[in-house]
């Protein structure tokens, strides 16, 4: 069997022929009069040259040609369907809708994108009424980010992202932060893990263009609460991955790490495409105190004309006790990626502890 064969199906077959049937039956379930075979036979036009986003897309037309002209009744009926598909990224067609042809119904519309949020996200429909109204909608989510449903409060940190994947920036919230950090300062010790991971991903958004206003921001909070510090963590990402004094100390890795690097190893120095590389090495402290070590790896891949690109990978936070020996190891796959070309050649790679080198490796890729 070829790998052909074995190979996941591209994600845009979420909403493939089959998948379509479904939202027509179950339409058709809750409205009756629903045209269902014009439906399909709008959703289904060129469907193997569409992106995902573009089929997702498709559905919403295809829906709106389909039902009511009306948008509230529409909208009724729309929420009656929800519940009933059966894929929660399928359920995004829904607030997509409302983001295309809601905007004139400004209340209602938020209301809906609020029940549709906790079917699958509405995180990508609400910036469009940021757009419209950005105070008026911002006093909206500000509210939410105190819901008792974790996919509403979400919602408000994810939907104001200023840097969301997927979706435009939104200009103004990438411009001043500060805006949002009423929703972001009520969610900094959430009870779900869902909803911290988008906090956590809302400030890295913004270490990338004002990383001193969130240093300044985040050392201004109390970091007893390990939900706190689990955001905080993950919200340096970025800053960590660069070294940056002021994240590192927030981590409680502040000072150079006073360890001796062992039996650093590469293996196997000699790999091709699809296999993995194994990096190990032990870290032996020299210190007579405990330490905060952040560990992670930097390779250094092989651009075109011969050129190199630096990329940071996490590997651990640990503490290391006094004369304390710790052994690490990571492997990985070194494939193709939709973001990531690779060229042959020799490809560094490097030991990084509380954003300081310590020793060099390598491998080299052969066809």
């Amino acid at each position: 069997m070829s790998s052909a064969d074995t190979a996941a199906p591209a994600l845009k077959e979420i909403f493939n022929r089959k998948r379509l049937q479904h939202i027509a039956d179950e339409t058709l379930a809750v409205y009756p009069a629903f045209a269902h075979k014009r439906f399909l036979k709008l959703a289904s036009a060129g469907l193997d040259e569409l992106s995902l986003m573009q089929r997702l897309a498709r559905v919403s037309e295809s829906l709106h040609a389909t039902l009511p002209a009306d948008f509230p009744t529409a909208l009724g009926i729309l929420q009656d369907l929800a519940p009933r598909l059966n894929s929660g990224f399928v359920t995004l067609c829904l607030p997509h809708y409302v983001a295309n042809y809601g905007l004139e119904h400004f209340d209602l519309s938020m209301q809906a994108l609020k029940y549709f949020t906790c079917f699958g996200s509405a995180e990508f429909a609400i910036r469009h009424f940021l757009v419209l109204d950005f105070e008026r909608a911002l006093a909206q989510m500000t509210e939410w980010a105190h819901d008792d449903n974790e996919h509403v409060r979400r919602l408000a940190s994810e939907g104001s992202r200023p840097r969301l994947p997927w979706s435009f920036r939104l200009l103004r919230m990438q411009a001043e932060p500060m805006l949002a950090w009423p929703i972001l300062d009520a969610l900094k010790a959430d009870p779900s893990l869902y909803v911290r991971k988008s906090v956590a991903n809302h400030l890295n958004d913004i270490s990338k263009d004002h990383p001193a206003l969130l240093l300044a921001q985040l050392e201004s909070w109390t970091l007893d609460d390990p939900r706190t510090q689990w955001i905080t963590r993950h919200a340096l990402r970025s800053l960590i991955k660069k070294g940056d004094r002021r994240a590192l100390a927030l981590l409680g890795a502040g000072e150079p790490a006073q360890v001796d690097l062992l039996a650093l190893r590469v293996t196997p120095e000699v790999l091709q495409l699809g296999q993995s590389m194994t990096l190990s090495f032990n870290l032996k402290s020299t210190s007579d105190k405990p330490q905060r070590l952040v560990v992670d790896y930097a390779i250094d891949y092989v651009r075109a004309g011969g050129k190199t690109g630096y990329k940071v990978f996490k590997l651990k936070t640990l503490d290391l006790a006094p004369g304390a020996l710790v052994v690490l190891a990571r492997s990985q796959q070194i494939r193709e990626l939709t973001t990531r070309k690779h060229y042959y050649g020799w490809h560094a790679v490097h030991v990084l502890v509380n954003g300081e080198r310590l020793g060099s490796g390598g491998f080299e890729l052969v066809p």
